[in-house]
């Protein structure tokens, strides 16, 4: 039984800073491409950062130069370094695994979810 467990939202003051780490449990390895998806109210979710196995990085365009991800194999977790909020950011965050990456992140149909943690920034 595979489970990917978040933490670390928070309400922050735009400008701030905030790390989002998923803890992964029951996967056979650590070698996955992981991401962080978000979604916001009324929004369609969309991908925020992706890690493949290679340790080769994506981010989406919002957030390039702001939010870094990245992995600690020993304690199979990642994590999201988010600096410079804004508004905008406010969202759900997830992260998400599978075995391998598509154009960059693990396709959402097969990938294995968390359950998400919220992220607010005023």
């Amino acid at each position: 039984h595979v489970q990917l467990v978040e933490s670390g939202g928070d309400s922050v003051q735009a400008g701030g800073s905030l790390r989002l780490s998923c803890a992964a449990y029951g996967f056979a390895r650590n070698s996955y491409c992981k991401a962080w998806f978000r979604q916001a109210a009324g929004k369609e979710r969309e991908a925020v950062a992706g890690l493949d196995s290679f340790d080769i990085t994506k981010y989406g365009d919002s957030v390039k130069d702001r939010f870094t991800i990245s992995r600690n194999i020993t304690k199979n977790t990642v994590s999201l370094q988010m600096n410079s909020l804004k508004p905008e950011d406010t969202a759900m965050y997830y992260c998400a695994h599978y075995l391998y990456c598509i154009d960059g992140y693990p396709p959402p149909t097969y990938a294995a979810w968390g359950q998400g943690t919220q992220v607010t920034v005023s």
